[in-house]
């Protein structure tokens, strides 16, 4: 296993590895490297001969500057729990000066209005930030796929849709969302939890899932007020924002179709702690 700091020290090596018919996989992640990120890098080195995982704390996409600081930073621990997966890991983990070399600005980009749902309604710039390191980071790497979790699903869908209109060579893959036994869907942020607000926030996954089977019956509308109602009763989790929407568009559903597939989105704070959660309505 490799560390690499420099761009173009990893970028000549992969290049090398290429020309020997070498195929790679892809994780970026932010550190803090959790069950959920080892299944990602798990299924990469199943589709690909080795797996290339970034830790890169991305100061453009945070739109908080506190929960930039806040931010958890374990390089350290993150190469260690790497090492008992495979040897076939190469990690790419720069500097800012690295990846932005002096001009530390996200580029601005359109994705057909997917970045104004949801989080892009809350969470001012935070897409284009994503972008434009998601973007950097293909460029560098050049990885033949790339893996990304569900529980960010619309980060999925909006890379998904750079990829296409940029050209870039790579297949994005989502994978299922990782979670505890509690059916706490798996954060670098859950180590930050206090004690009484995780055991409180288990409460997200267990109300999407009873969200999920009123779907089936009532209107998106009545099973929406009835998750604000749960959210208003609860002591510890404060309710930033639930929508049933799209899969394609994003888009909040005003009226069921059989012809179209949903997922339920959640934002919530638990204490001064975002968490977001999603679940597919069929």
């Amino acid at each position: 296993m490799i560390v690499f700091t420099n761009k173009t020290k990893i970028q000549d090596h992969i290049f090398n590895l290429k020309t020997k018919g070498i195929t790679f996989g892809f994780v970026p992640t932010m550190g803090a490297l959790h069950k959920g990120h080892l299944s990602l890098v798990e299924r990469a080195l199943e589709e690909n001969n080795i797996c290339v995982v970034s830790i890169f704390v991305n100061p453009t996409q945070f739109d908080n500057v506190e929960d930039l600081k806040k931010y958890p930073r374990t390089l350290e621990k993150d190469v260690s729990l790497l090492q008992t997966v495979s040897k076939n890991i190469l990690i790419y983990a720069p500097s800012v000066e690295d990846i932005y070399e002096g001009n530390t600005k996200a580029e601005s980009f359109t994705f057909d209005g997917l970045e104004f749902e949801m989080e892009g309604k809350f969470r001012q710039g935070h897409f284009n930030g994503v972008a434009t390191i998601v973007k950097r980071l293909f460029e560098i790497v050049t990885p033949n796929n790339a893996y990304f979790g569900e529980k960010d699903f619309q980060q999925l869908t909006i890379i998904k849709k750079l990829v296409t209109k940029y050209n870039i060579p790579v297949i994005v893959n989502g994978c299922s969302i990782y979670r505890e036994e509690t059916g706490l869907a798996y954060s670098s942020r859950n180590q930050r939890l206090k004690p009484d607000y995780k055991l409180a926030a288990p409460f997200i996954f267990k109300t999407l899932t009873a969200a999920k089977k009123k779907f089936g019956t009532k209107s998106a509308k009545q099973v929406t007020e009835w998750v604000e109602k749960q959210f208003a009763a609860n002591t510890f989790l404060e309710l930033e924002y639930f929508e049933i929407a799209d899969i394609t568009t994003l888009k909040t559903v005003k009226r069921k179709s059989k012809s179209k597939s949903y997922r339920a989105f959640v934002a919530a704070y638990a204490g001064d702690i975002r968490l977001i959660d999603n679940i597919a309505m069929k």
